[in-house]
């Protein structure tokens, strides 16, 4: 649990479970002062429906399913999930597969301008709470040489992350972004502080 830091109105923050196992989303929190506990979801993402849906409702779709995974073990506590993908050219692109897989990924997305989107469940059960939103950044890359994305995949730098890429290790292949940067770094901050202001939830 991180320590009590106030929030920008001098108010502490909420506590909360994060249903997420990412450490990059525990040190956004934890960078931005947030009490909470880590309980990561099992829900398997494959299983949850999401055909037809937009990509940010997709986004949410998920974050929700792991927001009541772990809220159905935890009905007293506040939960977040969080889900993170990216839409290139009409295509939903979550985590790599394997090398040959993020190789494909790279290429498409350092090819073009493409969305980052987060979705954001807030779960309460015993207050009856449920709300999601999501985010959107747009990315605009600078084109990878064929020694630039061969060094990438040799790093492994893009196992376990949305698109196949972290920004804060890749941001020299990043020309500019249209919206939040810890958006892209698989939490958009802004947003969730005005889900938490929604809420009056303070301690």
């Amino acid at each position: 649990m991180t320590g009590d830091a106030p929030a920008p109105s001098g108010r502490p923050r909420p506590i909360f479970i994060l249903a997420s196992a990412s450490p990059r989303r525990r040190r956004l929190l934890e960078g931005a002062g947030y009490r909470f506990d880590v309980e990561p979801s099992t829900v398997d993402e494959s299983q949850v429906p999401t055909e037809g849906l937009s990509p940010a409702d997709c986004a949410g779709c998920l974050a929700l399913a792991k927001a009541h995974d772990v809220a159905r073990r935890r009905p007293d506590r506040l939960v977040l999930g969080a889900d993170t993908l990216v839409h290139c050219d009409g295509w939903i692109i979550g985590k790599a597969r394997d090398a040959e897989h993020a190789e494909r990924i790279t290429r498409l997305l350092f090819g073009r301008p493409h969305e980052v989107i987060t979705g954001l469940a807030l779960v309460w059960i015993d207050r009856d709470i449920e709300i999601v939103e999501a985010d959107v950044t747009v990315v605009h890359p600078r084109p990878m040489s064929d020694e630039d994305l061969a060094r990438h995949i040799a790093s492994q730098r893009w196992q376990d992350k949305a698109g196949a890429y972290a920004i804060q290790e890749d941001d020299a292949f990043i020309e500019r972004l249209e919206g939040s940067f810890s958006n892209v770094v698989g939490l958009p901050l802004e947003r969730l502080a005005r889900m938490f202001d929604r809420l009056q939830l303070y301690f």
